[in-house]
């Protein structure tokens, strides 16, 4: 490691651990938001920036993943430590179900496949709520880590910085494994990748299943953060905010994910504080809403037609300059 990728490493670190320290509430529950969006854009920069697949399921998963928590812990009492896990085990298998059209399907066949998973989790997370009565949603008691009741952002940041840094750590050791290398080899050419002796099916599906693992996990994560779980929260759109996340963030890499993940999530916020400095501020607050999904696809255009290499495809070009 170089001295200035060293340094820069440090300085991370150092601002994230005094982040607590410097920030108001609210801005620790936007850190904090940044960080359960990481641990999904991590997972979907696996299976679509290095593996190659598409998908389209992303919401769903992470339903998934907040309703198994969120079922454990209102129907079975189930603790923290349980949710977590039994949620991977949710998306594994979920992963295996509609991963396996990825061994016939490609582009957007198989986009289209993974859709139906969407839908599926939506109207089974919809149909438990109503017929157990939740019509607000599920109520989660916050949970105890090593006797610390996590009910605040400043509580919650430790455990979720921990779960990203994990996260971006596994990440990273797979893409340097036999597995990581092999879905390198599938996203260039298949064909080549089978002559080189890869399974590509297994492959492909193995893609599905750790990546939607750790889906259903980052959704567990965000029910217990949040304290609810409620289908609304999971629209067709959060899947788009995902994908952008991968595009904005540039496609390919680890840590484009985790900036894209905060571009994105930070994006709104910023919005609404501008507002407030236009002349006509009071007027067009109630358009704020509106003007979110106007700037958020205007950017999506922008980095695919401007800059199709994201944030990194930035960075490396002025460090080329430099």
């Amino acid at each position: 490691m170089s001295k200035t990728k060293l340094l820069a490493l440090i300085l991370a670190a150092a601002a994230l651990l005094a982040l607590p320290f410097t920030v108001s509430g609210a801005w620790m529950d936007i850190a904090n938001q940044i960080l359960l969006a990481s641990i999904g854009a991590l997972a979907l920069m696996l299976l679509t920036g290095f593996a190659g697949q598409i998908s389209l399921g992303h919401a769903g998963l992470l339903a998934a993943g907040a309703f198994t928590a969120g079922i454990l812990s209102r129907e079975l009492g189930a603790p923290f430590w349980v949710g977590i896990p039994a949620a991977g085990l949710t998306g594994a298998l979920l992963g295996v179900i509609f991963g396996l059209p990825s061994l016939r399907l490609r582009g957007i066949y198989l986009a289209v496949s993974t859709l139906a998973l969407h839908f599926l989790v939506v109207y089974l997370g919809g149909e438990y709520e109503t017929r157990r009565g939740f019509s607000t949603g599920i109520l989660i008691d916050p949970p105890m880590v090593f006797g610390i009741e996590l009910w605040d952002p400043f509580a919650w940041y430790p455990v979720l910085l921990v779960g990203a840094i994990l996260t971006y750590a596994l990440s990273r050791n797979l893409l340097k494994s036999r597995t990581g290398r092999a879905w390198a080899a599938i996203h260039d050419t298949e064909p080549v990748a089978a002559a080189l002796g890869i399974n590509v099916a297994r492959t492909k599906l193995w893609a599905f299943v750790i990546t939607s693992a750790i889906t259903a996990m980052a959704g567990a994560l965000f029910a217990y953060y949040r304290g609810f779980v409620s289908i609304e929260a999971f629209s067709l759109f959060v899947t788009i905010q995902y994908v952008a996340m991968i595009i904005i963030g540039g496609m390919g890499s680890l840590t484009g994910a985790v900036l894209g993940a905060a571009f994105v999530t930070l994006l709104p916020h910023l919005i609404e504080g501008a507002t407030r400095y236009l002349p006509t501020g009071g007027a067009i607050s109630g358009s704020v809403f509106a003007m979110n999904y106007a700037a958020f696809g205007l950017i999506m255009i922008a980095f695919l037609v401007f800059e199709p290499g994201g944030l990194m495809g930035i960075a490396r070009r002025l460090k080329g300059r430099g």
